[in-house]
């Protein structure tokens, strides 16, 4: 089987990935319960000649599903959680949800885990051709990364260990091969316990723990002085204690996300933020129970894992719009905010590839980004986290872009929902596929690719995985912090 087999057999068979998707859409699910999901893939999966395993690192909706023997063995990831709050009508050119209050898959999730599953199957084929023992594919059904970390749990675990390498994609809008290190986050929830009482009649019976929580932010806001540039502090008060002020509040809670650029760094400064909530405890005579919510590691960058991917964007059969995909993305890119910063990574932080996207963009003009942005190589850290950085510490690690959304679009938001059953998000799944099977097979073919890339893995984590997620921690569903 060639490449051209392989981008042919995707593109005839790409309509059940894109249904799959489309109906993961339908129904959107939140981190940790994605349960009509995980039985739509496992079932899909089985029909599909995989063995599946459920249930993994304690997790209702992780799942895998392994083909063929021998080494090399190359996993694939896919992710196909929603977001609270983001229920909105597919193609609809201005907010309007579904349901009220609902979700919605705002940062397209459902494209991601179909569009994986297409690659795996597509890797499974050309397996299925070769001599037993010629290597593994695993699809791995990984959820709640949207708040939950389910690789995290995984790694933990140990699970992607045994991999040769691990590759992934995400929507996006632009094409383009992911690369830079993300911030080590860690979540932690603090409820503070008081006694309530009469705040007029009798508030010299009452313990606030509602004080408590401003006090512990206020703590906060003072520690943020003395920490690194690079380090990051977020809260949000999800339980103020009742909307009576006639009340002493006898309980409130307040969830932290504190970010730095590791794991030991990261829980060194969990632990000052530890000792403000004691702090803010004795000060209001209360006390408090912590919940570890989760965590995620710092990505470790894999130059030649991200130089194979590149080489399968350029070679791969890009999408081509029609005037009906142009004019969708025009119309919904005037919703989205203004943006004076051209696409991708590389051109913030390289003038000559700054000067390339000015020209393919027209400026940053075009409706959609449909050519593969320069390729850029950087070990730096940038905004954000994502568990995925947990993989890539068990094994070499690589991701890229596809254009699923027009051009503006901003990930979590309304119009990703919109855009995710448009042609323009159906193609980019396909392209996907076809990016991440055409990269397995160069990693089954050539040795000296993952050669390399074990080389450079061994470089980068010589210290060994310190997995963010606590001992004793168990997976949070998103739903129970709501």
């Amino acid at each position: 089987m060639t490449k051209q087999d392989l981008y042919t057999l995707l593109e005839q068979n790409a309509q059940q990935f894109c249904d799959a998707a489309d109906a993961i859409w339908d129904d959107p699910e939140l981190s940790l319960s994605e349960t009509k999901t995980a039985d739509l893939y496992v079932a899909l999966l089985e029909k599909l000649g995989f063995a599946v395993e459920k249930g993994l690192a304690g997790m209702d909706t992780a799942f895998s599903g392994t083909f063929g023997s021998g080494r090399p063995v190359i996993g694939i990831l896919g992710e196909y959680d929603a977001l609270a709050g983001l229920s909105q009508q597919a193609g609809a050119l201005q907010p309007c949800p579904v349901t009220e209050g609902g979700c919605g898959h705002g940062c397209g999730h459902h494209l991601l885990g179909a569009g994986s599953l297409a690659a795996a199957w597509a890797v499974k084929e050309y397996l299925s051709q070769q001599e037993p023992g010629s290597g593994t594919v695993i699809f791995y059904g990984c959820p709640g990364e949207e708040g939950g970390a389910g690789k995290a749990f995984m790694a933990r675990e140990g699970m992607f260990y045994g991999l040769d390498a691990a590759l992934t994609w995400h929507p996006g809008t632009v094409n383009e091969v992911s690369t830079g290190s993300y911030s080590t986050s860690l979540q932690t929830e603090y409820t503070f316990h008081g006694v309530a009482a009469h705040a007029a009649g009798a508030p010299h019976q009452g313990r606030s723990a509602l004080d408590a929580v401003e006090l512990m932010n206020i703590g906060v806001q003072f520690l943020r002085e003395h920490i690194p540039g690079s380090d990051c502090l977020h809260y949000a008060i999800t339980n103020t204690g009742g909307i009576s002020p006639n009340v002493v509040q006898s309980k409130a809670t307040v969830l932290y996300m504190v970010r730095s650029c590791d794991v030991p760094h990261a829980k060194e400064l969990l632990k000052r933020v530890d000792n403000i909530a004691r702090g803010a405890a004795l000060m209001t005579d209360t006390t408090f129970t912590r919940r570890f919510i989760d965590g995620t590691a710092n990505p470790l960058p894999n130059l030649a894992l991200e130089k194979v991917l590149y080489e399968n964007l350029c070679a791969a059969p890009a999408p081509v719009y029609t005037q009906e995909d142009l004019d969708f993305a025009g119309a919904l890119n005037d919703t989205c905010p203004p943006d004076d910063k051209l696409p991708g990574t590389g051109a913030a932080f390289d003038s000559a590839i700054h000067a390339q996207v000015d020209a393919l963009t027209n400026g940053g003009t075009l409706a959609l980004n449909s050519f593969v942005m320069p390729f850029f190589h950087t070990d730096r850290q940038l905004p954000g986290s994502t568990d995925v950085g947990d993989v890539s510490w068990q094994t070499p690690t690589a991701q890229f872009n596809t254009v699923t959304w027009p051009a503006r679009t901003p990930g979590h938001s309304w119009q990703a929902v919109s855009s995710g059953k448009s042609s323009i998000a159906h193609k980019g799944l396909l392209y996907a596929a076809q990016v991440l099977a055409a990269a397995a097979m160069d990693l089954f073919t050539q040795p000296q690719l993952l050669e390399a890339a074990k080389a450079e893995f061994a470089v980068a984590a010589k210290k060994g995985y310190t997995c963010p997620i606590e001992p004793d921690a168990v997976p949070v569903p998103v739903a129970e912090m709501l």
